[in-house]
Order: structure tokens, then sequence, then C-alpha cells
């Protein structure tokens, strides 16, 4: 084959022809969402969606992730938009790798921590801090947030980068209680197949 260009290889284009360049295509972007499993409770992520702009990917998470448990509130941001500590394992705590940044270079904001306190789990949002860069606001968590239990992973978020639930909008996450068509047991499934076979053996 001369070329892995569909164009080439399965129209045979000649080489010497001139081709326009391909357009860019609209891709998809990553975003990470957290949800709260409880009234007040913090705020935990639970998983990703793709889409193409923040308000699109809050669509697509509640319909996701709000519709088999009961939720009281969800947020959602870019994924790229994380900045993310290394690893550790063991019982070794991500703080002690976290050197001392005082101050920052930028205005001073608000960021969302959150740790990764058991492997296999997720993430939980533990607190706020005000700081004036990424390493700052580590630095600030630490100091802060710090009990000397093992913490994994840490994500820093900016706040102004995260698409919060409205408070006043809480009506969205109402569900019926009564679920049972989500049971198998709801079907009885058992007494129809039983009637089946009773029906084949008379037959």
């Amino acid at each position: 084959m001369e070329s892995l260009d569909p164009r080439i290889a399965r129209l045979e284009i000649s080489d010497d022809a001139i081709l326009q360049p391909k357009e860019a295509l609209d891709q998809l972007v990553t975003y990470e969402v957290f949800v709260q499993k409880k009234d007040k409770a913090a705020f935990e992520h639970v998983g990703i969606v793709h889409a193409s702009d923040v308000e699109m990917a809050f669509i697509f998470a509640k319909e996701t992730f709000s519709r088999r448990f009961t939720c009281f509130g969800m947020c959602v941001v870019e994924t790229g938009k994380i900045r993310i500590t290394g690893y550790t394992d063991n019982d070794n705590n991500i703080y002690d790798q976290v050197a001392k940044v005082e101050h920052g270079d930028g205005p001073e904001e608000i960021y969302e921590i959150f740790h990764l306190k058991k492997r296999g789990k997720q993430h939980v949002h533990i607190g706020s801090v005000e700081a004036e860069s990424y390493d700052n606001a580590l630095y600030k968590a630490k100091v802060l947030y710090d009990d000397e239990k093992p913490k994994f992973n840490v994500w820093v978020i900016k706040n102004s980068d995260i698409l919060f639930s409205d408070e006043d909008d809480k009506a969205i996450w109402d569900t019926l209680s009564d679920k049972k068509y989500r049971d198998a047991t709801a079907y009885r499934a058992m007494d129809k197949i039983k009637k089946f076979k009773e029906e084949q053996l008379n037959q």
C-alpha cells in the first residue's frame, strides 16, 4: 500500500493529484463528575463524561449518574483543568512530598481540594483554600487538611473552573420514591417461567 490516506488507497487517486487538507474536527472534551450522595455531604468523584462544553457535560452527567441513586448535588469540571499530584503506595503520604510554597505569582483565588484516601476508591472533596497558585493551594491544603493519615493522591481545582448545580434547582434531583421496576423480583419472572413450563407439559 502506497498510502494510508483512504482518499488515495480506496479511490485510486493519482499520487500527483493536489488534495485539499482535511478540516479539523470538533473534538469532545473529557469532564470529571462529582456528586453529593446525601444532603450536605462532601462531593465525591463518580466518573467522567465526554461533551462539547461544560453545560452539555452537566446534562450528560445528570442523565448518567443521578438516575440510579439519590443525588443532592452535582458538579463537573474539565479534566485538563485539574492539577494532580503524584501517587504514593503502601502507607506513604503524598503530602510528605509537597514543598513549602507560601506565595504564588497570581491573584488570590479559591481552590477546591480532593483527597484519595484509599486505593480503589474515589476522590472526595475535603475543603477549600484561598491561594495565589496551584502549588500555593497545595501547600495550604497540606497545612490545613493533612492529619498524617495516608493520602495517596490530591486533586487541586480552581473553584471558578467548576460548574456546580444550583441550590435553587434541587427539584431536578427529585425521583420516584417507588422504583420497584428496577428490581428483577418486581417482574415475577419465575412465576412466568413456571407457567410457561406447565403449559408446555400440558400440550
